[in-house]
């Protein structure tokens, strides 16, 4: 590289810092009232635990913690009231105001964040006020639910979010009855039936369906529970029959867990380590079955090429990914490509199952809240959100070689992770976004 390009390189990294800086400014200015409804939290953080990396993945589960993510905490905050339009983006999230990537939020932050979920009696209220209407005014929903939802509230928020039961009251009872109904009829047709009615290829079906159910969070006890996996059996095979552009595609498995443990919430007390199946009478597993079927299909609609042959939709958003990512952090992306490590190796798997295997699986149902209400801007929104988890450990990824970083992507030290740190992953999302979804040529190859 002569002196003239390397001015030159100066100059654009130079341009890009200052566009960066200057995002974050317009965001700050977003956030102090020309665009969010409600209050926002911008949090300064400096200080960051020691980074460490550990292969022992484990996962639990305490229904408590999966709550709300509005918070009190001792650190330095401004606040500011806004009561315009929003953009996509709920009222209290905590937005990390920081250029250095690679950062966690100190562990007494972390810590005191966790204690005051669920509890912020205003933030109930909102939802309470917006869910008791006679028609339920769905971006409002969103707006609430896109940073997180009470622990009691959430089957039917999530319900709503996904078009699965409908805004007006009068229609609720009606519809969710008939849509059960209807799944239990599915099962008659094609699952309570002998193999010899079946295809070989449904045949084959069922089999590969049944091998991944016991696979399914193997780390979480609940759901090696037989009754829970012949469910999840049930759910999988009926989706897959009716879906017969994509069948069953391993990580489908994955998707249903969310909305199992949400809709056994409504009829299971205490946390998931105490809850059997066979509390719960067969007209109530249906239900739950049912609810499951029907969430999972209008999740899944919005992505089908995701799942159909060769995955062409994932293979897509990984690409989006990859020059995302060296938009963002460029000495990441340059290291990860010297090292040989194509993002389709870690990242397609992020994106099969949505971070599901990634994170700790208390966390998996407020994140998905976030998912649902992002609505039908659901995929590319994760293009963002990935970039956002990969970054975090931006400064590790550079010290590493091809082995190191295949082996730390598959184990990511998330096993410690709580609401903080899933909170600031999804706030640098939406910065990111922000400054990079109106501009669609920063993400041309």
């Amino acid at each position: 590289m002569n002196e003239r390009q390397e001015d030159d390189r100066s100059n654009s990294i130079a341009t890009l810092d200052s566009r960066f800086s200057q995002t974050l400014r317009n965001v700050q200015g977003l956030l102090k009232g020309r665009s969010m409804p409600g209050k926002i939290l911008l949090s300064r953080w400096s200080d960051s635990p020691d980074d460490t990396n550990s292969p022992n993945y484990k996962r639990s589960f305490s229904h408590s913690d999966a709550g709300t993510s509005d918070h009190t905490s001792g650190e330095e905050e401004e606040e500011f009231q806004s009561t315009s339009k929003p953009i996509g983006i709920t009222s209290a999230i905590k937005l990390r105001i920081s250029t250095s990537l690679g950062e966690s939020p100190p562990e007494e932050v972390r810590k005191s964040a966790v204690g005051a979920r669920a509890t912020d009696s205003a933030r109930v209220m909102k939802f309470t006020k917006v869910l008791s209407a006679t028609v339920v005014t769905l971006d409002k929903l969103r707006e609430l639910a896109w940073s997180g939802v009470p622990d009691n509230m959430r089957p039917k928020v999530w319900r709503l979010l996904l078009g699965y039961e409908p805004p007006n009251s009068d229609r609720r009872e009606g519809v969710l009855r008939r849509k059960r109904l209807e799944y239990l009829d599915y099962i008659a047709q094609y699952y309570d039936i002998a193999d010899t009615d079946r295809s070989d290829d449904e045949v084959n079906m069922l089999r590969q369906i049944a091998v991944d159910c016991p696979r399914t969070v193997p780390d979480v006890p609940f759901f090696q529970q037989q009754q829970v996996q012949k469910s999840l059996e049930r759910i999988l095979y009926a989706w897959a029959i009716r879906h017969p552009a994509s069948g069953y595609v391993q990580g489908i498995n994955d998707l249903v867990t969310p909305f199992l443990v949400v809709y056994l919430s409504e009829y299971l007390e205490g946390g998931i380590d105490n809850w059997s199946m066979s509390d719960l009478s067969p007209d109530k597993i249906a239900n739950i079955e049912a609810d499951c079927y029907w969430c999972l299909s209008k999740l899944l609609d919005g992505m089908q090429d995701h799942y159909t042959f060769a995955q062409p939709g994932i293979q897509r958003l990984v690409f989006k990914l990859k020059e995302l990512v060296r938009r963002i952090n460029e000495p990441v992306s340059r290291h990860i490509e010297d090292q040989g490590l194509e993002f389709l190796q870690f990242a397609f798997r992020w994106f099969n199952c949505l971070l599901i295997r990634e994170i700790p699986f208390h966390l998996i149902t407020r994140l998905w809240d976030t998912y649902l209400a992002e609505g039908d801007a659901l995929p590319d929104f994760l293009v963002y959100i990935f970039a956002s988890f990969l970054l975090m450990w931006s400064d590790k990824l550079q010290k590493l070689d091809f082995q190191e970083l295949v082996m730390f992507l598959q184990h990511l030290p998330t096993q410690n992770w709580n609401h903080q740190e899933l909170e600031v992953v999804l706030s640098r999302a939406f910065m990111w976004h922000s400054m990079f979804n109106d501009s669609p040529s920063h993400l041309a190859g």
